[in-house]
C-alpha cells in the first residue's frame, strides 16, 4: 500500500457562543476560525483524516502541505509510521513546523490504521480503559462568585475536579484558590493551571497558597523555556508540578523535565502538542518508567483515545467556557467519558465539512 494523494481541505471552525477569555495578557476565544482537515490517501482506497482547528489553520497546513509535506509523503508506505514520524522532525530541522502541525500527519495514519483494521484507535494503542472520569476546566472569569458558582454547577452535573485558569495575578488567584477550597470542601479534586502567567518568585508565591489548600496539581505556571525556574519551584513548593506541556520536543523535552526533578505530579501527554499520537504514548511510557503521571491534555477525539490507552492518567479534560455550565456531550450524567466506538479515530461533529469529509465524523451518541 503506498500514500497517492494528501490534501487539504478548509472547514469551518465555529465561535464559541458565548465568547469567552483567558488570563490578562491572553486572547480569548476566537470567532468563526479556516480550519482545516488533513486527508491521506492510498493506492488501495485507505484513508485517514486529521483536524487542525486553531485559527488560521486552512492557511498555514496548505502550504506546508504544497512546500514541504506532499514529497515526502507520496509514495510512502502509510504503516510505517515511526519512520514518517522521525520523517516529521528531519522537516522541522529546517522548516520549524509549528508545535501542532508536528503530530497532524501522525494522527491522520493512525486514523487510516484503525479505518483498515475496523478498530477504533485506542484498542490499536493496547486498550486499557473504556471509560475515564472528566475534570471541569475553566475559562477565566470574571469574578470569584462567578467561579464559585460554575463549581457548583460542574460538581451539580457530574464532574469529578475543577481546575481553575484564573488571571493571571499570584495574589488574587491564590485568594481565589483558597475561596474554592473552602467552598466545595476538602474532598473534592481541585487543581490549577496558570497559562504560563508567571515568573519564579510570583510561581513560589501561589505554589505555596495551593499547597496550603492541598490543590492536586499545579499546572505551567511559568513558559515551559526554563527548566531550572521549574526544578526551583518543584524543590520549594510542596503542590505538585505538572509539566511539559506547550515545550517542544514531545518525550525528548519531557525526560528532561522529569530528570531535573521537576515533574513532581507527572508531565502532559496530547497528540496535539506532543507530536500526534506517537509522541504522546512515547510520552506516556517514559512517564511511567519513572512511576508519575501522564495526564492527556485537551477537549477532543484523538484525547480521548489517549485517555482509554494510557494507563497512568487520571481524567480527562473538559471544557466548561460559560457561567451557564452545559456538560460537554461527550460526558455521561456521571461524569464519565466512554470510549469512542467507531473505526480510527474521527473528525468532531461541531465543523463544518463538506461532503468529502462526512464519512470520516464521528456518529451521535
Amino acid at each position: 500500500m503506498k500514500i497517492t494523494h494528501v490534501e487539504v481541505h478548509r472547514i469551518d471552525v465555529p465561535a464559541a457562543d458565548p465568547p469567552f477569555s483567558w488570563r490578562q495578557g491572553l486572547s480569548g476565544s476566537a470567532p468563526v476560525g479556516d480550519g482545516a482537515v488533513l486527508h491521506i490517501g492510498t493506492d488501495e482506497g485507505a484513508e485517514g483524516v486529521a483536524v487542525f482547528a486553531r485559527p488560521g489553520a486552512a492557511v498555514t497546513l496548505r502550504e506546508l502541505v504544497d512546500r514541504v509535506f506532499r514529497d515526502e509523503l507520496l509514495g510512502a508506505d502509510p504503516f510505517r509510521r515511526e519512520w514518517l514520524w522521525h520523517r516529521v522532525w528531519e522537516l522541522d530541522r529546517i522548516h520549524e513546523l509549528p508545535l501542532p502541525v508536528l503530530g497532524l500527519v501522525d494522527v491522520a495514519l493512525w486514523d487510516l490504521a484503525g479505518r483498515v483494521h475496523d478498530r477504533p484507535v485506542w484498542q490499536l494503542l493496547g486498550g486499557f480503559r473504556e471509560a475515564i472520569p472528566a475534570y471541569a476546566s475553566t475559562s477565566t472569569f470574571a469574578t470569584t462568585e462567578e467561579f464559585l458558582s460554575v463549581a457548583d454547577q460542574c460538581l451539580a452535573l457530574g464532574y469529578h475536579g475543577v481546575k481553575l485558569h484564573a488571571w493571571g495575578d499570584a495574589r488574587r488567584d491564590a485568594a481565589l484558590c483558597q475561596a474554592l477550597r473552602d467552598h466545595v470542601g476538602p474532598d473534592v479534586p481541585l487543581m490549577y493551571d496558570g497559562s504560563a502567567g508567571f515568573d519564579l518568585p510570583d510561581a513560589l508565591y501561589l505554589g505555596h497558597a495551593l499547597a496550603e489548600a492541598d490543590y492536586l496539581w499545579y499546572e505551567e505556571p511559568m513558559r515551559e523555556f526554563s527548566i531550572s525556574a521549574y526544578r526551583r519551584l518543584a524543590e520549594s513548593v510542596a503542590v505538585p508540578l505538572l509539566v511539559a506541556e506547550t515545550s517542544d520536543g514531545a518525550h525528548m523535552n519531557s525526560a528532561d523535565f522529569i530528570r531535573s526533578g521537576a515533574a513532581t505530579f507527572g508531565v502532559r501527554a496530547s497528540t496535539t502538542l506532543r507530536g500526534g499520537v506517537t509522541g504522546a504514548m512515547r510520552t506516556a511510557h517514559l512517564a511511567d518508567a519513572f512511576r508519575l503521571r501522564a495526564e492527556v491534555h485537551g477537549s477532543d477525539i484523538p484525547n480521548q483515545h489517549l485517555c482509554m490507552a494510557i494507563s497512568n492518567t487520571t481524567y480527562y479534560e473538559s471544557l466548561v467556557t460559560s457561567t451557564t455550565v452545559v456538560r460537554e456531550r461527550h460526558v455521561d450524567d456521571r461524569g464519565l467519558v466512554h470510549a469512542p466506538a467507531g473505526p480510527g479515530i474521527a473528525l468532531p461533529l461541531d465543523f463544518g465539512y463538506g461532503s468529502a469529509l462526512q464519512r470520516f465524523v464521528e456518529e451521535p451518541r
